[in-house]
C-alpha cells in the first residue's frame, strides 16, 4: 500500500514483566494467541501507559494489511467541516489516549485471542482538494480490505465516511449501515459542494452503496436547516431513531431490533462522537445537547454482536475542542468496543 504513511515503529525496550501471579493470570488468555502468532498490544506490565510508541493500544505497526483481520487505521481529514474544524488530529490523540487493557469486563471479551490486528498508521490525502482527498481516501481503502481485512476508521470529520464506504461496497455490495450521529448527514449540498461532512450518506444512497432496508439512524436531534430534515432517511427507506425517542431509557431492546434488522448480510457501523452529549464529549465540530450517555452509546455497540460486520468509523472528535482528552478517550474506547463485535471474537458474557 505505496500511499501509507511509513509505520511508526515498535517500541525499542520494555521494562520488567510485572509480578509472576499477574504473568500466570495473563497467560491462559494468551496462550491460544501465541499459538497463533497473534499480535499483541503492549500491556501496562510491560511498559507503563505513558511509554511506548503511540499506535493504537500500542499495538504493532505496519504499513499494509498481510496477515491481519483487522486493523485500526487514521484518516486524519476535517476539510469537509461546517463548523469547528480539528477533527484532522483525531487519530493521532485517540491512538494517544488508547493503551488500555486488552480485556473486555463487560463482554468477557479478548478480541486478540482470536484476531490478528494492527495498527497501519494512515492513509495519504490530499487535504487541500476535498474531491481529490476521497478519491485518496477509496482507492486506499479498496487495498486495505481486499484480503478481508476489517478497518477500524479513526476520524476525521464524517466526509469519510463516503470514500470508505465506495470502497467496501465494491468488495461486498450494498452494505446494512449502522449510523449513530446527532446529524443525519444526508443533505444534498452545503453551499454548492456535494461533498461535505454534511452530505457522505445522500451520496452514498444516490450510489447505491448502501441495502436501504437495513440502515438505521440513532441520536438524531437539536436544530435542522428545515422541519423534514429528520424525515429524510425515513423517505429513503432507513429507520430513524431521534435522541428524544432514547432519553431515560435502556437501548439493549432496540438493539435486539437492530440485529433483526440487519440480518445476515454485510454491516458498516459509523459513529460520529457528536451522538453523545457534549457535557460526556465535548470535543466535537458541531455539538448539540441532548444527547446519549456513553452508556447508551455502549449499549449500541455491543448490541452489535453477532453481526456481520465489514467495517466501522468513529468520527468527528476534535482535540482543540477536547480540554481534558475525554472525548477522544471514548472513542478509543469505542472503538475498542467495536473491535470486540467483530465476527470470529467469542466473549463469556
Amino acid at each position: 500500500m505505496s500511499r501509507l504513511l511509513s509505520p511508526l515503529c515498535r517500541p525499542l525496550g520494555q521494562l520488567r514483566a510485572g509480578s509472576a501471579g499477574v504473568r500466570r493470570g495473563l497467560r491462559t488468555s494468551q496462550t491460544r494467541a501465541e499459538e497463533r502468532k497473534l499480535n499483541q498490544p503492549l500491556i501496562a506490565t510491560k511498559m507503563p501507559r505513558p511509554g511506548g510508541i503511540s499506535s493504537f493500544m500500542r499495538l504493532p505497526v505496519q504499513s499494509g494489511t498481510q496477515g491481519l483481520d483487522a486493523c485500526f487505521v487514521g484518516v486524519p481529514m476535517d476539510t469537509g467541516t461546517s463548523n469547528r474544524s480539528g477533527a484532522r488530529y483525531g487519530p493521532r490523540q485517540m491512538r494517544a489516549e488508547s493503551p488500555m487493557r486488552p480485556f473486555n469486563q463487560g463482554t468477557g471479551a479478548n478480541p486478540f485471542q482470536y484476531l490478528n490486528v494492527a495498527d497501519i498508521g494512515d492513509v495519504w490525502l490530499n487535504l487541500y482538494n476535498l474531491p481529490e482527498a476521497c478519491n485518496n481516501i477509496r482507492d486506499q481503502y479498496k487495498e486495505i480490505i481486499k484480503n478481508g481485512c476489517v478497518p477500524l476508521t479513526m476520524g476525521g470529520d464524517h466526509t469519510i465516511s463516503y470514500p470508505i464506504l465506495q470502497a467496501i461496497s465494491d468488495k461486498y455490495g450494498p452494505v446494512g449501515l449502522i449510523h449513530i450521529d446527532a446529524h443525519p448527514d444526508l443533505q444534498e449540498e452545503v453551499l454548492g459542494s456535494r461533498i461535505a461532512h454534511g452530505t457522505p450518506f445522500r451520496r452514498a444512497h444516490e450510489e447505491d452503496l448502501l441495502d436501504c432496508s437495513r440502515v438505521i439512524q440513532i441520536g438524531l436531534r437539536g436544530t435542522a436547516l428545515t422541519e423534514d430534515d429528520c424525515n429524510i432517511g425515513r423517505n429513503m427507506g432507513f429507520r430513524v431513531v431521534g435522541a428524544e425517542e432514547c432519553w431515560h431509557k435502556s437501548l439493549t431492546p432496540l438493539m435486539k431490533e437492530v440485529r433483526e434488522q440487519m440480518g445476515d448480510g454485510p454491516v458498516y457501523i459509523s459513529f460520529d462522537i457528536d451522538a453523545i452529549d457534549p457535557g460526556f464529549c465535548p470535543g466535537t465540530g458541531t455539538p448539540e445537547m441532548g444527547g446519549l450517555t456513553p452508556i447508551q452509546a455502549l449499549e449500541i455497540v455491543r448490541g452489535c454482536r453477532g453481526l456481520n460486520i465489514v467495517g466501522c468509523d468513529l468520527v468527528e472528535v476534535s482535540p482543540p475542542y477536547d480540554f481534558e482528552g475525554t472525548t477522544a478517550l471514548q472513542g478509543a474506547h469505542l472503538l475498542f468496543e467495536m473491535l470486540c463485535v467483530l465476527p470470529g471474537v467469542k466473549y463469556s458474557r
